[in-house]
């Protein structure tokens, strides 16, 4: 049994895969990779996310420390996210799922216009 910020969990997978699972959190962690995204930047390389769950799901790994949000004090308020150390620690493993994924897809074999290779 693991105890984490006041939620008990199985396993550490369970805790894990509440961390980063989801259809959105590991494609912004990835997306923001080493890189230090404004929101609208972080918007448009998910097309299909609304807003809303763009700013819930930031907001949610910046309270368990995988994201950090920088406010720049000036007039327009610009923010800019990026990945903590926490963060940062995950992309060799979301490398390892891009990389199963394109794997998993020519073993079932998709034609290469129905594989999408941006995660490499």
């Amino acid at each position: 049994m693991i105890k984490f910020q006041g939620t008990e969990y199985q396993c550490s997978m369970e805790l894990t895969l509440d961390l980063i699972g989801g259809k959105w959190k590991a494609l912004i962690l990835w997306h923001l990779g080493e890189n230090t995204l404004r929101f609208s930047e972080l918007k448009k390389t998910l097309p299909q996310i609304t807003q809303k769950m763009l700013t819930q799901q930031l907001r949610d790994l910046e309270s368990h420390g995988l994201v950090h949000r920088f406010i720049h004090t000036q007039i327009p308020p610009k923010v800019e996210y990026s990945l903590t150390d926490a963060g940062k620690s995950l992309l060799p493993i979301l490398s390892t799922l891009c990389q199963w994924g394109l794997n998993y897809a020519n073993d079932t074999e998709l034609t290469e216009n129905q594989v999408n290779l941006t995660c490499i």
